[in-house]
């Protein structure tokens, strides 16, 4: 991408939003309060003018930054290690520096707080819900390399995304606690809300269900947030609400842990009174009590397969509009499998 002089500069952002320029930096730089009608119509005012400080067009000039940018939800928890652990790798092997920002799902990052993007990164990679749809199609609109993690773009915008095969893993799943255990009454435990991971997790629920003739029972399906305390919230309710079920398939192995907890409190055998399963295969799977039936999710390998996609777009080079990476089923015993029919 090339700047030309009558590209529209600090001052014309001021002009059209009808502020100071010390005004429009102080929005630009998100680091001084400004009044929130004021700070929207310099938002605005740089949408319609696409403005990008000077100092991003120099970097963008050069493409020299050798950094590529990370923009996610958290880093702690058990999830996200391994995939930074993978994009970190992965980065310092392709010889780029990582800058890493993280965002509240509840607000993700908008244009007018671009801390990480064309001023500081060669490229970013983004995991799902951190950034809003109109900063990925300015970005996009742009040239500016971009991967998705976990998210499909929104419609219209080519990003390439790296993700898992969720249905599938899902699926075999429910079909072991049914044709294995004779399990029919599943609750299943949902991710947050406009999560793709766990509405195609439950689309793999809810298919297996139906291919095994099991009418889908609406009463069994819960919100478990991939958080161990609303799973144990959730279920806990579920119990005192006299829901009957005899197998609990949550959306990932936190909210399995949430529920095993719950269920052993209320003195409820695992598996032998409820089975109860789960998803990624977090290291703390096979330690707990029981040791936890899940799917494997290759999180490091997405990290990895990010950073190589968001290099060939750096490069100019064509990118894999998708990648599916496979998972796979990892039975132990909390579905009712003794320890002699466990698979390593």
């Amino acid at each position: 991408m090339s700047f030309s002089p009558q590209s529209p500069t600090i001052a014309d952002v001021a002009k059209r939003a009808g502020v100071s320029i010390a005004t429009v930096s102080r929005v630009l730089n998100g680091n001084t309060p400004v009044v929130p009608s004021t700070a929207e119509r310099v938002q605005a005012a740089i949408k319609e003018l696409n403005f990008v400080p000077r100092s991003a067009a120099r970097v963008l000039a050069s493409r020299r930054t050798s950094t590529i940018g990370l923009l996610l939800p958290e880093i702690g928890g058990w999830f996200f290690p391994s995939i930074l652990r993978g994009i970190e790798l992965a980065a310092r092997q392709a010889g780029y520096d990582l800058l890493i920002h993280t965002v509240d799902v509840e607000y993700p990052l908008k244009t007018s707080r671009r801390a990480l993007g064309m001023h500081n990164t060669d490229g970013l990679i983004v995991f799902t819900n951190s950034v809003d749809d109109d900063e990925l199609a300015y970005l996009e609109r742009n040239h500016f390399p971009i991967v998705l993690l976990h998210q499909t773009p929104p419609e219209g915008l080519n990003i390439p995304v790296i993700t898992i095969e969720n249905k599938d893993g899902a699926q075999k799943l429910v079909d072991h606690l049914i044709e294995v255990h004779d399990r029919r009454r599943i609750v299943f435990l949902r991710g947050p809300e406009g999560h793709e991971d766990s509405d195609w997790r439950e689309r793999g629920y809810r298919e297996s269900l139906a291919a095994h003739g099991i009418s889908a029972n609406e009463n069994l399906v819960a919100r478990g947030g991939f958080d161990e305390t609303e799973a144990a919230s959730t279920v806990s309710q579920l119990l005192k609400n006299g829901v009957d079920f005899d197998a609990i398939f949550a959306g990932d192995d936190l909210s399995a842990l949430g529920a095993i907890t719950t269920l052993q409190s209320a003195g409820y055998r695992i598996p032998d009174d409820v089975a109860v399963v789960g998803f990624d295969d977090i290291p703390l799977a096979r330690f707990m009590s029981p040791p936890l039936t899940t799917v494997r999710a290759p999180t490091e390998q997405t990290g990895i397969e990010a950073v190589k996609q968001l290099v060939r777009l750096i490069r100019g080079e064509a990118a894999e509009s998708i990648t599916l990476l496979p998972t796979k089923l990892v039975i132990r015993t909390s579905c009712g499998c003794k320890p002699k029919e466990v698979v390593p």
